[in-house]
């Protein structure tokens, strides 16, 4: 599937947000991963668990389940703030 949604998203264009910054592994992690930046304009449907730490990031990685080309950000609500 990862190279079905490669194929709809569009590289980061200059001025991206999160040009410059590192991502790591995961928690605890020193190992840096190798990241493309692309513009956020692709809709997704993910699962996620519920749980989530004293940040209110989600603690398991979101699951794709599929891409919407078919949907524009536009239509998507804002997640404004993480659920309490």
């Amino acid at each position: 599937m990862s190279s079905t949604v490669a194929g709809l998203l569009a590289a980061a264009r200059r001025g991206h947000p999160w040009r410059g910054w590192s991502f790591r592994a995961g928690w605890g992690s020193r190992e840096t991963l190798n990241v493309m930046l692309v513009e956020p304009e692709l809709v997704a449907e993910v699962g996620v668990d519920v749980a989530r730490d004293t940040s209110g990031r989600w603690r398991h990685p979101a699951r794709l389940h599929r891409a919407r080309p078919d949907l524009s950000t536009a239509d998507v609500p804002r997640l404004t703030a993480p659920p309490r």
